[in-house]
Formats: structure tokens, C-alpha cells, sequence
């Protein structure tokens, strides 16, 4: 395997009696329901393989019994995988001892959880350098440290509260911080903030999007629900009982959906805020002017529609200095009006 921050092969995860036997049996192609109906198993993940690049946020989504959290479990060995491969670093998870195993999740891979899982009884500053209380940091090193990120996440003051005279959000802010502050490779994410309120879990994936602006880590996040993954993921993987279905930007997602599954889950996503030009522009016409104003192809369909208005010209839409085409007011208010309107006939995902 190579030098991706996280590469999966193969992976599977199979609960149940006599487990091995399943995988390259006929079985392994059986549906769920009918697998465990046969066989008394569950297959959690199925033949999965991905690739993390560094620095890449990478999202994980499905719906509740899709696999996702299964995955990110096997990732450390949390939960033990049936068979595949696993690397993270170039190191081979599944090969390490238990001593290894260890030193990859006190050292290089931190985990944040649903639940936040503080210390009830240690102060906010002893919760947060917990991680380097495990790996044997002297008190006045690890509290310096602790004082630091809290400082990072917007918590600076509260360091000798107690996690119970903290709101939802700001104990969730410990959370990312005590993952933070034994300055891992990778941070994990499980569906962190599905518990909080809608407005205090817009505020914690802005304050994603900062930090990983700011440290650059390599983040792998799990969750069920769509906007959440385009707005983190550089990437979004869908699955779906247990197996991937898409890998993609999510405009890739968004513009060409793998099948009808991921079609019904992109639906309703106003497209002319994912899409960019490059979607939608054209070869010029022959007599067609190219002195108008000129737009990167990666430009959002909604942010160009103020320079198609400001211009009677058509806009040129350029990659690396080239010309890849053209649009115009038609082209852009024709992609929107068409994009954005509702799927009312799409049929819902079957395991909504």
C-alpha cells in the first residue's frame, strides 16, 4: 500500500457465528435481511475500499445502519475487522501489536465522539490533557498545552469549570480539543454533533472548517446527514448496507449521481450552489463574442449569475489559462431555474 494518510483495501466487518467463512462465498452477495435470515450474520461492511489523501477532509455518510460507524471503528481496531487491509501512514493496522496498537491512538490518532465522554469529576483543563496525562506528560507541560487549544476552540476562561457548567456546544469544544491536544495525524469524527441543536451544530461545523483551516489535520467524519457532508467533506463517501457506493467532490455527487440511491439522496440540493461552471458551459458559436468578463471554471453556478447580469456579454469560463467555454444570462438562469427545481417524482431512498 502507499503513502496515503489512510488507505482501506477489502475491508469487511461481519458480526455473527463462523464469520470467515462468509466472505468470498456465495452468501457475501446475499442482501442483509437475507444473509442474517441464512447465515445468523450481519454483514456491518462489505468489501469497502477508500483512500484518505493528507490534510484531506473526508466524509463518511449514510443512513442509520448503513455501516459508517462500524468503519471508522475498524479504522484503529476499536472494532476488529473480519478481513481487508488497513494502512494508515503506510503502516499496516491490522499487523500491529498490541503495543503499536496503543501508540497509533495515543499518539497519531485521536477520536471524537457522539457522545462527549468527559470526565465528570476533572476540571475542563484536565479533561483536555487527559490524552497527555496517558502518554506520561509532566502536569505543568500538559496543562500549558491543554491552555493552548482551549484557547484554539473559543474556550479560554473555562479552564477550571466542570463539563456539567458547560452548554452542549462548549462541552463539545472539550471534546475536539482533548483530541487535539496530543497533536495527532488523524482525527475522526462519529457523528460528533447529531445531539445538539441545530444552530450550536452550525456553529461546531464552522468551527471545523476553521481548525482544519488552521492545523491542517487529516479528518475522516461520519454522519447521516447530507448538508453537513457537503459543507466539510472535500470528499463524501455514501454508503449503503454496509458497502460504498460513491466516492466523489460533492459536485461529483451532486452533477453525476452513481445510481438512482445517490440520486434520491442528492434530490433536493439546490445544484446551482454545488455545481460549477464547468458544468454547464458551452463551445462558443461561431459569431459569439469573447471579450466578456471571464470566471475560473471551478466558479459556483449561484456566485456567477452577478456577473451575467452585470454584462451583456457572455462570461468566458477559463481552467489553468484556457478557454474551456462559454456561458451567458440564458445559460446560467436556465441552469438554476432547472437544477433547482424540485424533484417531485423521485421515489425516496428504500431505506429511509
Amino acid at each position: 500500500m502507499g503513502t496515503a494518510a489512510i488507505e482501506v483495501r477489502g475491508l469487511w466487518k461481519i458480526f455473527g457465528p463462523k464469520a470467515d467463512r462468509i466472505i468470498g462465498s456465495p452468501d457475501a452477495a446475499l442482501e442483509p435481511a437475507a444473509l442474517r435470515a441464512k447465515t445468523g450474520c450481519t454483514a456491518a461492511v462489505r468489501d469497502v475500499s477508500f483512500e484518505v489523501r493528507p490534510g484531506e477532509v473526508f466524509v463518511v455518510m449514510g443512513l442509520s445502519g448503513s455501516g459508517k460507524s462500524t468503519l471508522v471503528r475498524c479504522l484503529t481496531r476499536l472494532i476488529e475487522p473480519t478481513a481487508g487491509e488497513i494502512a494508515i501512514d503506510g503502516q499496516d493496522v491490522r499487523g500491529m501489536s498490541p503495543a503499536q496498537l496503543r501508540d497509533l491512538r495515543r499518539h497519531r490518532v485521536s477520536m471524537v465522539f457522539q457522545h462527549f465522554g468527559l470526565l465528570p469529576h476533572r476540571r475542563v483543563v484536565d479533561n483536555v490533557a487527559y490524552g497527555l496525562e496517558i502518554q506520561g506528560v509532566d502536569k505543568a507541560a500538559r496543562h500549558d498545552k491543554a491552555a493552548q487549544i482551549l484557547s484554539l476552540v473559543g474556550l479560554q476562561g473555562h479552564e477550571d469549570s466542570y463539563p456539567d457548567q458547560l452548554s452542549g456546544g462548549m462541552q463539545q469544544r472539550v471534546g475536539l480539543a482533548r483530541a487535539l491536544a496530543v497533536d495527532p495525524d488523524v482525527l475522526l469524527f462519529d457523528e460528533p454533533f447529531s445531539a445538539l441543536d441545530p444552530l450550536i451544530r452550525r456553529d461546531m461545523q464552522a468551527e471545523v472548517i476553521r481548525l482544519h483551516r488552521e492545523v491542517g489535520k487529516t479528518m475522516v467524519f461520519i454522519t447521516h446527514d447530507l448538508s453537513e457532508a457537503l459543507k466539510l467533506g472535500e470528499r463524501i463517501a455514501i454508503m449503503r448496507g454496509g458497502a460504498i457506493v460513491q466516492v466523489g467532490t460533492p459536485e461529483e455527487l451532486v452533477g453525476a449521481p452513481a445510481d438512482d440511491y445517490v440520486a434520491d439522496f442528492v434530490r433536493d440540493v439546490p445544484k446551482s450552489t454545488v455545481l460549477s461552471l464547468r458544468w454547464i458551459c458551452r463551445t462558443p458559436e461561431p459569431d459569439e463574442p469573447l471579450d466578456g468578463p471571464e470566471l475560473a471554471a471551478d466558479t459556483v453556478i449561484h456566485d456567477a449569475v452577478p456577473a451575467a447580469m452585470a454584462s451583456a456579454r457572455p462570461i468566458r469560463v477559463v481552467s489553468g489559462g484556457e478557454l474551456v467555454g462559454v456561458v451567458d444570462r440564458v445559460d446560467l438562469l436556465g441552469a438554476v431555474k432547472h437544477q433547482d427545481a424540485p424533484a417531485a417524482a423521485a421515489a425516496a431512498p428504500g431505506e429511509a
